[in-house]
């Protein structure tokens, strides 16, 4: 017997929602362009190389226009890549027809977009979103899943099980969203800003949410969102900067990813420190580290700015913490 965990002490058996599991994301060379009203072509994405985990969680940041939430849909099969390969498992979905993708959406991926009311019916009832959600099951899948009382109890909305969308607070709408969103038992949950114009309050609950359905069903999950307090709750961060992965952060630790011919974004706060056109030299220390510094009649210039291999950071982190001018880019 599954059972999912709704945060509130109280555990609910889930039938066959429980039966997937996580499905591994795999982006080779990812790139998308899109044209704006004026005619004017954006790339979004360029050349996007990312690999997730079966039942991995991963919080996607970067500021706006980075290309967090392009890079959503493409994993949902809602868009397309211009060029560049994106796998599901072992399905190239970035090369998959209309017909299978939608099966794909409907079946193994569910997509929250950003803002609730964009994923409910807000003319109809709880109880009515979640059956709009299940339309694709078979009736022989509807019969085996939990029933639809018994998921709202989870999301703590049985109260409101026939209460019209749109009579419900913010808070409410985001966790019948929720709802509908694994109402399938998807083994990709992706939700773009779930947290955005919710109280503090409704946010933490959904996002306790969120993770007990990776802890109970191993599903992987990809949250894009700007609230910092939101990110720290998972164990990985993915930082998109100009349509690349600039850094991630993995158990608290944060590194940089060197991207085409070479390309590194530095941390915020040392780009604040050497901006746009600083000179620096870049000199090999032994195979697993480099030092990074600028010339010494720079003002106010760090003596070097080592990187290393992760697994040297901590041992050299004592020996540099002395001087003041020398930081770690992990």
């Amino acid at each position: 017997m599954t059972t999912l965990d709704s945060g509130r002490d109280v555990r609910y058996d889930i039938g066959e929602l429980g039966r997937p599991g996580g499905i591994g994301i795999r982006c080779q060379g990812v790139v998308h362009l899109y044209r704006t009203f004026e005619g004017h072509d954006v790339v979004a994405l360029q050349g996007v190389d990312l690999t997730i985990e079966p039942g991995e969680r991963v919080a996607f940041l970067g500021p706006s226009g980075s290309g967090k939430s392009t890079l959503l849909t493409l994993l949902g099969g809602i868009q397309k890549p211009s060029a560049g390969r994106i796998f599901l498992g072992n399905e190239e979905i970035s090369r998959m027809g209309e017909r299978y993708l939608a099966r794909i959406r409907s079946r193994r991926v569910s997509t929250m977009l950003q803002g609730s009311t964009r994923n409910l019916l807000a003319y109809a009832t709880a109880r009515q979103n979640i059956a709009f959600a299940r339309l694709a099951m078979t009736s022989a899948e509807r019969k085996d899943a939990v029933a639809d009382i018994d998921l709202l109890r989870v999301v703590g909305l049985d109260q409101q099980i026939d209460q019209v969308v749109s009579t419900m607070s913010g808070g409410q709408r985001q966790r019948l969203a929720l709802a509908c969103a694994v109402s399938t038992g998807p083994q990709l949950l992706l939700a773009d800003e779930p947290t955005s114009q919710l109280s503090h309050e409704d946010r933490d609950h959904v996002i306790e949410l969120i993770h007990n359905l990776g802890d109970d069903l191993g599903t992987t999950i990809v949250v894009v969102t700007h609230q910092p307090e939101v990110a720290a709750t998972f164990p990985r961060t993915v930082t998109m900067k100009g349509g690349r992965v600039g850094a991630e952060g993995r158990d608290g630790a944060e590194y940089v990813v060197i991207g085409a011919e070479g390309v590194v974004h530095l941390p915020t706060h040392l780009a604040e420190q050497w901006p746009q056109g600083t000179l620096v030299r870049i000199e090999p220390e032994d195979v697993d580290r480099l030092v990074v510094s600028r010339p010494s009649d720079t003002p106010e210039a760090p003596v070097g700015h080592p990187v290393g291999h992760p697994a040297d950071h901590a041992a050299e982190h004592a020996a540099d913490h002395s001087a003041s001018t020398t930081e770690e880019l992990a």
